[in-house]
């Protein structure tokens, strides 16, 4: 995909081993870093997640990555997050007594209130709220792999939202920021159609 170069944090938390093969298997140019001047420097960023939202938040402070994912974004430059790598974008989430965010998006993370269960574990169709280029050839009613307690209820970043006692954003999208509640690389044809919408904008 050309000369462009994707740069994926790498701050020490999550199993990244699907995203990496996911990339791997299309070909991209792509860096596992955890140096900050690296993420900068390259042409698009990807911030995985899993894990506690104010332990990624400390560990993207040590390292340095919280100023590094603030520029690239504000470079203009083509930004995914995934699971809690979508929730630090927002302002705060209240997990274990609360922790601030990134800011990047207005909102909050809450738990789930009134969910059948917590957390949300498993496929939950997906309703397609605004376009954005990121979703484009996604109508709705497509399945998703979901894994979290912590939602954002609503923002009007939404691009699509799901409904597990009651609605939440499941993709947010503005501009050149994007991201995703679920983990696109676990999610079959819906999240290969997110990756390429991404990687077409990243690269090419």
């Amino acid at each position: 995909m050309g000369s462009k170069r994707l740069a994926v944090l790498d701050y020490g938390g999550g199993n990244i081993g699907s995203l990496v093969a996911a990339l791997e298997r299309r070909g991209v140019n792509f860096e596992l870093t955890a140096d900050p001047n690296r993420v900068t420097a390259a042409d698009a960023a990807i911030l995985p997640g899993d894990g506690a939202f104010g332990a990624t938040m400390d560990a993207l402070a040590e390292r340095g990555l919280d100023g590094a994912v603030r520029d690239v974004v504000a470079a203009g430059k083509p930004f995914l997050g995934i699971c809690v790598g979508m929730q630090v974008l927002f302002e705060s989430s209240d997990e274990f007594g609360g922790d601030a965010g990134l800011g990047i998006f207005a909102g909050h993370v809450r738990r789930f209130e009134g969910a059948p269960r917590v957390p949300h574990m498993g496929w939950n169709d997906l309703t397609i709220e605004r376009e954005h280029p990121f979703v484009a050839g996604l109508r709705g009613g497509e399945y998703a792999y979901f894994l979290h307690s912590y939602r954002v209820a609503d923002s009007d970043a939404t691009v699509a939202s799901a409904d597990y006692g009651g609605r939440f954003a499941a993709i947010v999208a503005r501009d050149n920021v994007m991201a995703t509640q679920f983990h696109p690389e676990k999610s079959q044809r819906t999240g290969a159609v997110l990756l390429d919408n991404f990687l077409a904008l990243a690269l090419s």
